[in-house]
């Protein structure tokens, strides 16, 4: 039958039983590996009782917080299909995600009860279970189901192959697609990463990054769990609070996406004794080389990167500690039995697999690996193309060095081509970050009846005295960029869009772009 998800759990719980699992923050509280087993067979059997049955769906809505971890371990116990949405949805975009995966159950928490109030009449067939004290009317009392449940191990036969997740794409250009994962795929993706990230016993992880995602989710917790190590839940990422945990919980591991780490490093570090924290973990976007500095800089931490997609579980590359600055900004090299090719864009369809680009020569970023997806929920025409031959074709944009190391340059779909030249929007986008008074900065290609597009940059400021005409000076004195490269307009703003993984959501930008109707100068 092979390993499942769920058997992780039970081995894991009889190696380690008296050890501490998990602590959630919110709650103040503490459970070892053998009361946590408790919980989630309780949940499990509750489900059972509820009549969830193999192959249905289990919703979850909440923060990073206990019950959300116990979920995911009671719905792998059963077949149950786990389904975690991101918190930061109003109810429509969650209204669409339910009306899609179709749950049997969603369990949900106060802080979001109005989004689900809003939408809940749609949705007659499907239970809803608050994690709170004092439910709603037509809520049911997660505490109260479980409690009355069964602390005995489920006996439901769940197989490797069997689906375990509904995982939806963060939504970077539109509605998001519902990716299918079964037990066998996240296994071999805990495995890859528990030796990427060098995890053991000893370790110490805090859990801040949404739980909701997989690059929490199967990078940083599950590995975690399948080496015995322990757990901080901490509900929502608060700079200070993180590194006060570090601090007072002794953290050894921590993941986080660049902006988070980059928000870390603007509090009074000195104020925090974070010497037990011994590596970072980063991915969900990329990282600016300078930001890879100032983390070894100020932080005395080893770095690992991890990058890839929700469709590929996520890693397919890691850019390890000994490369972190003699290859900064490179995605590094393709993970245990994964393979990364480059191949030519076709416009016309899906880039063929075997049209590899020479060693330094930009394409399309394609990845064949155990962990990759067995396609997208009810989505078959899209599940084909973007599967074709066996490979996963990302959309994004990047070559392979002579070494072998990948060097994401975009997506395909924002890559901007102003003059008939092809302009990437990160490498800009590391130059504006370089920049001492800059703290973001995302560039969008703009509609311009001259060069097709030109290059506008939204920046946030670091320093409120920055001006346009400063950025344009750093950039024309730039040795890494082309003039023709460089932004036409700047655009301040108190902070840019970005998605629950870190990832700048650039379709907002060019729709504001749209509303503000900013001219390109041409210049």
């Amino acid at each position: 039958m092979g390993t499942t998800i769920g058997r992780i759990f039970d081995l894991t719980v009889q190696k380690y039983p008296n050890k501490e699992a998990i602590y959630d923050v919110r709650k103040n509280l503490r459970l070892s590996y053998k009361e946590w087993s408790v919980q989630v067979n309780k949940f499990a059997n509750a489900l059972l009782a509820e009549g969830v049955t193999k192959g249905d769906r289990v919703s979850t809505f909440l923060f990073n917080t206990e019950e959300l971890a116990t979920a995911f371990f009671a719905c792998t116990k059963i077949g149950a299909v786990f389904n975690p949405i991101n918190f930061r949805l109003m109810s429509e975009e969650v209204g669409f995600i339910l009306q899609d995966a179709d749950p049997e159950v969603v369990l949900y928490e106060k802080a979001l009860e109005p989004v689900v109030a809003a939408l809940k009449d749609r949705f007659s067939r499907t239970s809803f279970w608050y994690i709170d004290e004092d439910a709603p009317d037509y809520a049911s009392s997660y505490q109260q189901k479980v409690a009355g449940a069964s602390d005995a191990s489920p006996e439901v036969s769940v197989d490797e192959n069997d689906l375990y997740a509904i995982m939806y794409t963060s939504g970077t250009t539109g509605r998001p697609k519902g990716v299918l994962h079964s037990h066998r795929e996240i296994v071999e993706q805990s495995l890859i990463v528990i030796g990427a990230t060098k995890l053991d016993s000893y370790d110490i992880g805090l859990v801040t990054a949404p739980m909701f995602h997989c690059a929490e989710l199967h990078c940083a917790f599950l590995p975690r769990i399948h080496a015995g190590a322990s757990n901080v839940v901490l509900h929502q990422f608060e700079p200070k609070k993180v590194l006060s945990l570090i601090e007072k919980e002794r953290i050894t591991k921590l993941f986080a996406a660049p902006t988070m780490w980059n928000m870390l490093l603007q509090e009074d570090l000195k104020q925090f004794d974070i010497g037990s924290l011994k590596l970072g973990l980063y991915g969900a976007a990329p990282m600016a080389p300078s930001l890879v500095r100032a983390c070894h800089d100020q932080l005395g931490i080893s770095l690992v990167q991890a990058y890839g997609m929700t469709e590929m579980g996520p890693a397919i590359t890691f850019l390890g500690e000994k490369d972190q600055l003699t290859k900064a900004g490179s995605a590094g090299q393709a993970c245990l039995n994964h393979e990364v090719r480059i191949v030519r864009p076709n416009e016309n369809g899906p880039s063929e697999p075997d049209d590899v680009m020479p060693a330094g020569e930009t394409g399309e970023i394609i990845v064949k690996g155990p962990c990759m997806m067995s396609g997208y929920f009810q989505r078959k025409e899209i599940t084909e193309k973007t599967l074709y031959k066996g490979w996963y074709h990302s959309g994004d944009i990047g070559y392979l060095d002579e070494d072998g190391y990948l060097w994401v340059k975009d997506r395909v779909d924002d890559m901007i081509i102003s003059g008939g030249e092809n302009i990437y929007p990160r490498e800009v986008e590391d130059i504006l970050h370089a920049h001492i008074r800059v703290l973001d900065a995302a560039v969008v290609g703009q509609p311009d009846d001259r060069w097709g597009e030109t290059v506008t940059a939204f920046v946030v400021k670091k320093d409120a005295s920055i001006t346009e005409e400063e950025l344009d000076e750093w950039c024309k004195n730039s040795d890494q960029i082309a003039n023709y490269k460089r932004p036409r307009k700047y655009i301040f703003c108190e902070a840019l869009p970005r998605n629950a993984s870190g990832k700048i959501q650039k379709f907002i930008l060019r729709k504001q772009l749209e509303d503000l109707s900013i001219p390109g100068t041409g210049k």
